[in-house]
């Protein structure tokens, strides 16, 4: 497992490899959305259902227009979400239909975030697109919150782990559903 910064692990991310990065309030696996293999290696590891589905965190909501069914929302909904991003707050919105199902799991939509961390932000830069976001657990587990805690569970499992500072956020990501404005957690 390679320790680097997050513009290191672009060709590991391009190439199908499974990361840990620091998020705004815990670790996060992640991978390639585009990349199917990668998509089903991460569920593996964390030993998540697919039909629950992952979030995506992109560092611009230009980088989400390629999942997003944003035809599906209003302006005033967009704009609930532009308000509150970059940030922690993750929306459910409409899911284009050529997305692959092990993003959306068993749902129309998808949960998407336009992160304000540091090194989230740098990563989906260098990658110019979203990356898949799900805390760095074993389901059922609780998040890992440092590097050495990432180490712990997944040891040689991922790919390459990115060190750096969590987010000030004391709880992963509110989630809001952007159509009807309900918070889900």
């Amino acid at each position: 497992m390679l320790q680097v910064e997050p513009s290191a692990v672009v060709d590991v991310v391009l190439q199908g490899g499974v990361i840990a990065y620091p998020t705004e309030a815990v670790y996060g696996l992640g991978c390639d959305p585009d990349n199917e293999a990668a998509i089903k290696q991460l569920l593996a590891l964390k030993q998540r259902p697919w039909q629950k589905g992952l979030i995506l965190v992109a560092s611009e909501f230009a980088q989400l227009e390629a999942y997003v069914d944003k035809t599906r929302l209003t302006a005033e909904q967009l704009q609930n979400a532009f308000e509150k991003w970059p940030g922690p707050f993750t929306f459910i919105m409409p899911i284009k239909p050529d997305v692959s199902p092990l993003l959306s799991g068993q749902f129309d939509s998808l949960a998407v975030r336009v992160s304000n961390h540091p090194d989230v932000q740098a990563l989906c830069q260098a990658l110019g697109k979203p990356i898949v976001s799900t805390s760095a657990n074993l389901t059922c587990q609780e998040p890992a919150m440092t590097a050495d805690e990432v180490k712990l569970q997944f040891a040689d499992k991922i790919d390459a782990l990115v060190v750096g500072s969590l987010g000030a956020e004391p709880k992963p990501s509110t989630i809001i559903d952007a159509i009807s404005g309900k918070i889900l957690r």
